[in-house]
This record gives structure tokens, sequence and C-alpha cells, in this order.
């Protein structure tokens, strides 16, 4: 193969001189391609699945810790709102909401 000009996408690094001295002399043109793919498991690209899963679990279990918390105070709220307020009736129905503490 004897080509009169360098080829465009290949190996748009080799210099024209270089190119053309070698098509002169009929000498070949030796392209080197330093390969940097590494063998193995990429472990940025299989990690990042499990950090942002991680992230998600840890998200959720906050969530119901918090969820837990506020209901926590809520009922706590309401057993004392219901203590200080005693018996309440309606139409003859009295209902205690809560019980006294009996010692």
């Amino acid at each position: 193969m004897d080509h009169r000009t360098p080829p465009g996408n290949i190996a748009p690094h080799i210099p024209a001189a270089d190119w053309q001295r070698a098509q002169a002399t009929g000498q070949p043109v030796v392209i080197v391609v330093h390969d940097t793919h590494l063998t193995g498991i990429p472990w940025r690209r299989a990690l990042i699945p499990f950090a942002i899963a991680g992230a998600a679990i840890a998200g959720g279990w906050g969530l119901v810790a918090c969820l837990c918390l506020l209901l926590d105070a809520v009922t706590h709220t309401a057993t004392v709102i219901a203590g200080a307020a005693g018996p309440i009736g309606i139409g003859g129905i009295t209902l205690k909401l809560a019980r006294g503490k009996t010692t």
C-alpha cells in the first residue's frame, strides 16, 4: 500500500515531514498505541451503585427513626392532655381518656 497522503483519522499525530520522508524512502510508518485498559473489575463503576443504595438505605432508616420519634412525642402529648382534661361526656356518655395513677 503506497499512500500519497497521511491518513486522516487513523493517526493525526504523525508529523507531515516524517510521513513524507517515509514515503520517499519506502520505510514503513509504525504507529504505537498505548493500551490503558486495565484488567480486572473497574472498582469505580462497581462501587457507585452500592454507594447510592447505601445512602438510600441510610436515608430510609433515618426517616423511620424520625417518624418513630414524632409518633412518640405525639402520643406523650396526647396522654398529658387527656390526663389533664379528665373525663369527657357527650350526651350522657362519659369517656375517660386516661387512667389515673394507682399507687
